[in-house]
């Protein structure tokens, strides 16, 4: 345990555990970076983590917690624009009363959303969104399921092509010393192709629940052409301008992710770009509607901060008491056998990991083990981007697995939206570890057709 008394390493062990059950358990809707908090205070104290490694955390943490918020920052000014209800309302026009285009629509919202924000951002905008939707086509509960599961599965593996979509993964590439681009290079590929599949299994899953045909819910008498779910409709000019406004904002997002890969590129601090970004929008949003940007410092969840700085002190204090070297005499000979082993080891172990104690703190371990094994560059990285598909995928097998599939569950909870664990399980058990091996092996081939 590197010399630190036997007291020192319970209590971190102990802090650990009891911080993962609390943040599962969420009573009476906790927020996780309570039980973070105090589990980080208690190793802090048990003196596994010093003071000076608390500089070394934050000044890893720190890059990746901003880059998320000024993205959350954008999403919520946004929303305040109807956004998010604008493409509800195009979601409903676009599936034309079919219930299985109304799947391809919805998938594609999802992946979308986590593309341009990050994926539990995705899941706090789009389930609600899909929920209000389905409620309005008048399914059934077990109608609604293939839509808003398959949605929530596909919200959050859509964080795997790029890193910037998860505050996790952008912790973890600082860690690495890999930039976006590098990262984007490698991955984007096989992730995409890894979702493509997974979509394609969700489909056949769900084919015989889903309602082929929409039943037709009409809560007004709309004019030709008009689709029955879409709310009051604007004139013709106001709906030109409100279409055209909300496309010139996706674009502008779009154009702030590409800037993001750029900078990384240029050895520009990302961080820049994505508050730079949210501060346009807030000064776009100010001349438009009037609203000052006040209203951002409580709209915020400043917690990402203290969750994600948290987290990482209470994995410190566990590499410091021998995790990562119990970890490394376990997967070193296959990691350094070849590309494909090492794929294929540290993709599994961090599924294992993550369905055990959810995907923040696994990868975390996993990127300190790999940190600490002596790897070639080109090894390092693809170990690394394996670990990203278990972490971000194979962790989906058990909605315990990531904070977003928790987030997920607790909306639906408060929505009285019933799904058992049998139901998920029946999903990711035939769509998660086919996805997960496909992924991991085209990573290896795809890499090594590249260097």
């Amino acid at each position: 345990m590197l010399g630190l008394p036997t007291v020192s390493a319970t209590v971190t062990v102990l802090s650990f555990i009891l911080a993962m059950v609390i943040m599962m358990w969420r009573p009476k809707g906790l927020n996780e970076a309570v039980p973070a908090t105090l589990g980080a205070i208690m190793v802090l104290i048990s003196g596994s983590v010093s003071l000076a490694d608390l500089g070394r955390i934050g000044a890893t943490v720190s890059s990746a917690a901003i880059t998320i918020l000024a993205t959350v920052v954008m999403a919520i000014i946004l929303e305040s624009f109807g956004f998010f209800q604008w493409a509800a309302d195009g979601l409903a026009a676009k599936a034309k009363n079919s219930g299985l285009r109304l799947f391809w629509y919805v998938n594609l919202l999802c992946f979308l959303m986590t593309l341009f924000f990050n994926n539990d951002g995705s899941i706090l905008i789009t389930t609600p969104i899909l929920i209000i939707l389905l409620d309005r086509l008048g399914l059934k509960n077990h109608e609604k399921i293939p839509y808003l599961l398959s949605g929530a599965l596909v919200a959050t593996a859509s964080s795997a092509p790029i890193g910037v979509s998860n505050i996790v993964n952008l912790i973890a590439l600082d860690i690495i010393g890999m930039d976006l681009y590098m990262h984007t290079v490698m991955m984007f590929v096989p992730a995409m192709l890894g979702l493509l599949l997974l979509v394609l299994l969700l489909f056949l899953c769900f084919y015989r629940q889903m309602p082929h045909r929409l039943p037709d819910k009409r809560h007004h008498h709309p004019r030709p052409g008009q689709h029955p779910l879409l709310h009051p409709q604007l004139e013709a000019p106001a709906a030109r301008r409100r279409d055209r406004l909300m496309r010139n904002m996706l674009l502008f997002v779009f154009a702030v992710r590409i800037s993001l890969f750029a900078a990384s590129y240029f050895g520009i601090p990302i961080e820049i770009v994505a508050v730079l970004g949210s501060v346009i929008l807030l000064a776009w949003r100010w001349l438009s509607l009037g609203v000052s940007p006040a209203d951002m410092i409580k709209k915020t969840p400043w917690h990402i901060l203290l969750f994600a700085f948290s987290m990482y002190v209470i994995i410190y204090g566990l590499h410091n008491i021998g995790l990562t070297e119990a970890l490394i005499a376990i997967v070193e000979p296959a990691v350094t056998s070849d590309l494909t082993g090492a794929s294929l080891m540290m993709g599994t172990l961090l599924s294992g990991m993550s369905i055990l104690f959810n995907n923040h703190p696994a990868l975390m371990i996993g990127t300190l083990t790999l940190t600490n094994m002596q790897l070639d560059p080109l090894t390092l990285k693809i170990a690394y981007l394996a670990s990203v598909i278990g972490s971000d995928i194979g962790a989906l097998l058990l909605p315990i697995g990531t904070l977003a599939s928790l987030i997920w569950m607790h909306i639906l909870r408060q929505h009285r939206i019933r799904i058992e664990w049998t139901d998920y399980l029946k999903v990711t058990l035939a769509t998660i570890p086919v996805t997960v091996l496909f992924t991991l092996l085209l990573l290896a081939y795809w890499v090594q057709w590249l260097y």
